[in-house]
């Protein structure tokens, strides 16, 4: 989208704008500080960037923009309620309060509304669309269609040359006629699907362009071997496909990971673990004979094995390393069925956080024998292993927990860790912890 690198900063500027002009007409007394000004925007900029609204508002049209709008409405409504307690607004009434948040909630709507039917008519006027043609055909021409034809990426899409001939109503003759219809026709842009032409013929429509002021792109021969989370990276100047991308490959990323999983954990450990730990022990201890804790050996990132930490809710039997537990499995100690359908059996496992052999979300771990046998008749499995593995994880808060009846379980619980790597981010790991705690609340068929 051409002239588009000014619209976040211009929206994000207007909504303080907005934020900033009613607050300080209607709660005056709020703004006698310079922290409670300072508080109002780095509030916004947290939550726009936590829920990553600027970035999907601009992919989505007016109406498919409502649910990012609502949820933006939501989180900042309870950051803006929260500020009144510690900033000083005893002199307003909560119902006046939320009248006024109801007017900011107005007024940013109403400019959201302008500011896209504006952008609109400015790109039909100062903007003309871009008129595009592809040369080659094959399956991508179909996907690629779906960006020509949607009207917020303004592009005109006039047609495709290939030299099998085609029935097909945009088909517009042989590769060798391209070249005098570009210019004939005004067209701005070139798509070259590199798995039907020729080396020559790739290099030549190059330099017409590059003479010309015309653009080219070019879809590169993928051979079917095309992911989701592929990316392309340069090596100096050779471009490098990465079929299995996950944006923990950043640095960054990994840090930022890795600083909420101790800052979490420590904060599970000292406020609930600490005196849960007491209670625990001495139910275990009265309920059966045999240690509180119980440790098992599991594999980890690329199938390193690690000690597994669990309080121990099983009798001491022969098959705890081979054999996963099933539903009214007679090893299972009453104690432990209350800690298993609880899920606090995994608690010590932050210490596993701690450590660095797991992290509070990822793929669930296995144990060796488990690991051994589906890496053999499970496609794609290992591909979990590229990650730490997690106390809980999407494919657990999806259903896909616990034992494996049938084949479909451990796709699926492989399907859903292999998308969780490919989309990972930190709010992903905030959903997925509170449908975890939800769910241990509420009760899950599958925690036995």
């Amino acid at each position: 989208m051409r002239k588009s690198y000014f619209i976040i900063p211009l929206s994000f500027i207007v909504h303080l704008g907005i934020i900033n002009s009613v607050l300080y007409l209607c709660t005056p007394d709020t703004f006698r500080h310079g922290y409670s000004v300072l508080y109002y925007n780095i509030a916004w900029l947290l939550v726009t960037y936590g829920i990553n609204f600027y970035k999907n508002a601009r992919k989505k049209g007016l109406l498919n923009n409502f649910k990012n709008y609502v949820r933006l409405f939501l989180v900042y409504g309870l950051v803006f309620f929260a500020s009144f307690t510690f900033l000083g607004a005893n002199t307003y009434s909560t119902i006046y309060l939320f009248s006024v948040y109801l007017i900011i909630c107005l007024f940013l709507v109403i400019f959201n509304i302008i500011f896209y039917f504006a952008r609109k008519a400015y790109r039909k006027k100062a903007a003309p669309n871009k008129r595009v043609v592809v040369i080659g055909w094959d399956k991508n021409l179909k996907k690629i269609r779906r960006i020509f034809d949607n009207p917020e990426h303004d592009y005109e899409y006039v047609g495709f040359f290939d030299n099998k001939d085609s029935k097909s109503p945009t088909y517009l003759g042989k590769i060798a006629t391209c070249y005098d219809y570009i210019f004939k026709e005004n067209i701005d842009e070139l798509y070259c699907i590199a798995s039907q032409l020729s080396k020559d013929e790739i290099q030549h429509i190059m330099n017409i362009a590059d003479n010309t002021m015309k653009r080219v792109r070019i879809i590169p021969d993928n051979k079917e071997l095309f992911s989701r989370a592929m990316s392309i990276e340069l090596y100096d100047n050779v471009p490098v496909l990465n079929l299995r991308a996950s944006p923990l490959e950043l640095e960054y990323a990994n840090l930022v990971k890795r600083v909420f999983d101790v800052v979490f954990s420590l904060f599970v450990i000292v406020c609930v673990f600490s005196w849960l730990l007491p209670i625990v022990a001495l139910a275990i201890k009265l309920d059966s004979k045999g240690p509180v804790f119980f440790k098992q050996l599991r594999h980890g990132v690329n199938t390193e094995t690690f000690w597994c930490l669990k309080f121990r809710s099983m009798a001491k039997n022969k098959e705890s390393d081979a054999k996963m537990a099933s539903k009214n499995d007679m090893r299972i100690t009453k104690v432990g069925r209350i800690l298993r359908k609880t899920s606090i059996d995994e608690l010590p496992q932050f210490f596993n956080v701690l450590m660095g052999d797991m992290s509070v979300v990822g793929p669930r771990p296995h144990m060796v024998v488990q690991t051994e046998e589906y890496q053999k008749s499970v496609d794609k499995y290992l591909v979990r292993h590229f990650l730490k593995p997690g106390i809980t994880g999407l494919a657990q808060v999806k259903g896909y927990r616990g034992e494996v009846i049938q084949k479909s379980d451990i796709l699926n619980r492989v399907r859903y860790d292999i998308f969780y790597m490919e989309k990972w981010s930190l709010k992903l790991d905030l959903r997925i912890i509170f449908f975890t705690v939800y769910n241990a609340v509420k009760g899950e068929e599958k925690a036995y």
